[in-house]
């Protein structure tokens, strides 16, 4: 299972996929990661940065989404005043 979790004032919004049905070609596990990968673009676009984060690893800063990833955070870009 995949994750994508986009923090913001509300806490954080989240996508959820399976790896396995991705491959296995499932409709929706397969439009699930689709809009994972548009979300993460999308807010990519708008400054955020993306951490990989997986257990017993060390967190990784990433630049590009990773389908195989366990779960990816998504921090907006923080804007003083």
């Amino acid at each position: 299972m995949g994750m994508l979790r986009v923090m913001s004032r509300r806490g954080d919004d989240r996508i959820i996929w399976d790896a396995q049905k991705v491959e296995a070609q499932d409709s929706e596990a397969v439009a699930a990661i689709k809009e994972a990968e548009r979300i993460f673009t999308e807010e990519r676009k708008k400054g955020a940065t993306a951490f990989k984060v997986e257990p017993g690893k060390t967190v990784e800063r990433i630049d590009k989404f990773d389908r195989t990833a366990e779960q990816i955070v998504l921090v907006p870009r923080v804007v003083g005043g």
